[in-house]
């Protein structure tokens, strides 16, 4: 992973993100607790390329927006 300039340009946008969170489920047996960094790291990422590129642009790596939103709004509310 690396910065988020650098990976919300990456083609396709924020793949290394997501690509961190395989690996880190894979490492910890499947427990997802364990990698919320790296989730949190894929929707800051997320997050970016749709303020960039309007909520319509899609992206493989992203949830939609109006559910990266829900989910972003959810995790600072301490909701799983």
């Amino acid at each position: 992973m690396g910065k988020l300039e650098e990976d919300v340009k990456f083609d396709p946008p924020c793949h290394p993100r997501a690509c961190a969170i395989q690996d880190c489920i894979q490492k910890n047996n499947y427990d997802e607790a364990k990698c919320q960094k790296q989730i949190d790291a894929l929707y800051e990422c997320c997050n970016l390329f749709y303020q960039r590129n309007g909520d319509d642009a899609s992206c493989v790596s992203c949830p939609k927006a109006n559910l990266l939103r829900l989910k972003m709004k959810q995790r600072s509310e301490g909701v799983k």
